[in-house]
């Protein structure tokens, strides 16, 4: 069964970044892919922030990463690019983490005048980290998400729908490289 990872990057207790993370983990789940989370404001901050990689959480951490074949990376902007509790993750993952598999980045703002953190900040450091197959992306502002009595998020439609054809993007993705990788094993 394929496996998709989230990565959320948010530094604090964030119903947007939660919400979307629900939203997808039931999307994915509906399309028979199994999902788990990392969020990283619950790594130990010690041993993240000193770049730590032998710290039996960031050592688990790490290992969920290498065993994904999908990754959802979910942050919110913050100070015109994505957050620094991110990039303390992304700078303790070995060099190639992300070869090899379909990524997705999602970032959320309040506004929609930071759209080119998801091109022009987020994008390229994950293709440091080996990612080759990184999807469009999706940008949400605030004004996009609603919450419903109860919590439950309600996105705006045209949000709804490029969340859809993104989850839809990387499901068809993930299965794709599952097959080749389940066919690669029968090559002699």
């Amino acid at each position: 069964m394929s496996h998709v990872l989230s990565i959320a990057g948010n530094p604090g207790a964030s119903p947007k970044s939660s919400g979307i993370l629900e939203y997808s983990h039931q999307f994915l789940r509906r399309k028979g892919l199994t999902t788990h989370a990392i969020s990283v404001r619950c790594l130990p901050a010690e041993p993240l922030l000193r770049g730590d990689s032998h710290h039996p959480e960031i050592q688990d951490a790490i290992a969920r990463v290498a065993q994904a074949e999908g990754v959802i990376v979910v942050t919110p902007v913050s100070k015109g690019s994505y957050t620094g509790i991110l990039k303390a993750f992304l700078d303790i993952l070995p060099c190639n983490a992300l070869r090899d598999k379909v990524v997705l980045p999602i970032v959320t703002s309040c506004t929609a005048g930071q759209l080119l953190v998801l091109e022009y900040a987020l994008k390229p450091v994950l293709s440091a980290l080996g990612a080759r197959n990184i999807l469009d992306g999706v940008y949400l502002t605030d004004y996009q998400m609603q919450f419903a009595h109860g919590g439950k998020l309600q996105l705006e439609d045209s949000a709804e729908e490029a969340l859809d054809q993104a989850l839809q993007q990387l499901t068809a993705e993930v299965r794709r490289l599952s097959a080749q990788s389940s066919t690669a094993d029968w090559v002699i």
